[in-house]
């Protein structure tokens, strides 16, 4: 089945079908008559805190009470609107009216297009489905994301990656597209809450990118008294020995000295450290495709020790 029928903010502005519904009066009529979920930018929010949204030369207007999924019962605060100014916001055209001096040809609710697609979500999704996402904003717990018409979920830091990170901007940045993994959902309290380690593969498929002998590039992630954590992928990290003088978050050129998957270890030894003045946008390599899992085994077959994620 597919799972993916809404689409997070962003994804459907650059398209010709949007264009062509957003950009004439018979296109609003059209997406009005059908009910279809579209996208404009939005311009301004007034001192009343609607919305106005670019139509092509027009312009529409998404009133206070219609910009979020709790907007008018006190749940969502304001924040939520004024912070979509600038950027693609979804919508679900109400009604026409000639245009008013302001340019402004239709009211416009975005909350209608929210509800319909968290409705939806909420009914059909079960755990282990994968969906697109679009990162919104980071925290020091964890990484929202938007999984389909501004409707945001949370990834905490612990389900980012397994190579472990000080904060969520060392894997992801606003904005960046994703995919993620339904972790659990939480009818009652109308929640979904996602994880995303599972995507970026198992201890053995990241280790087979790597052979003992080769000096390679990494991270340096944590400095305990007995090592130093490198990572080499989002899903491996190796251990060097103590050196002094380093600190997290340097690049580091790393000499393996051997792989244990009995282990699942990755021994290491530092050639060098340095500060890298080139900011680099994370990305990731998944190693899953499709849209839906069942099971992941981190674990190498006869390891010591087990790690799995099993959705329910």
């Amino acid at each position: 089945m597919q799972k993916c029928v809404y689409y997070p903010e962003g994804f459907l502005i650059g398209t010709e079908e949007n264009a062509e519904l957003t950009a004439s009066a018979e296109g609003l009529a059209r997406a009005m008559q059908t009910g279809r979920i579209v996208e404009g930018r939005a311009l301004v929010c007034d001192e009343r805190h609607n919305l106005i949204v670019s139509l092509g030369d027009r312009r529409g207007i998404i009133p206070r009470e219609e910009a979020a999924v709790g907007i008018s019962e006190g749940k969502t605060k304001d924040i939520a609107i004024i912070s979509r100014v600038g950027k693609p916001v979804c919508f679900r055209v109400m009604s026409l009216c000639d245009a008013e001096p302001d340019g402004v040809v239709a009211v416009l609710s975005r909350r209608a297009a929210q509800q319909e697609c968290e409705d939806y979500l909420l009914s059909t999704l079960v755990p282990g489905d994968i969906l697109p996402g679009r990162v919104t904003h980071l925290e020091p717990f964890g990484s929202f994301v938007d999984i389909g018409c501004g409707v945001v979920s949370l990834i905490s830091i612990d389900n980012i990656s397994v190579s472990r990170i000080s904060h969520p901007r060392d894997r992801f940045y606003p904005g960046q597209n994703i995919r993620a993994v339904v972790r659990e959902i939480d009818r009652e309290n109308r929640r979904i809450t996602l994880t995303h380690k599972e995507l970026l593969g198992t201890w053995s498929q990241n280790a087979e990118l790597f052979a003992a002998g080769q000096t390679v590039a990494g991270i340096v992630r944590t400095v305990e008294d007995y090592g130093v954590f490198v990572e080499l992928t989002p899903n491996l990290a190796g251990l060097a020995e103590p050196r002094e003088g380093i600190r997290p978050g340097q690049r580091a050129a790393v000499y393996i000295k051997s792989i244990l998957p009995e282990k699942m270890k990755v021994k290491l030894a530092i050639i060098d450290v340095f500060d890298d003045d080139e900011s680099e946008r994370p990305r990731h390599d998944y190693f899953v495709e499709g849209e839906h899992i069942d099971r992941w085994e981190y674990s190498p077959p006869g390891c010591e020790k087990r790690i799995e994620t099993v959705f329910s």
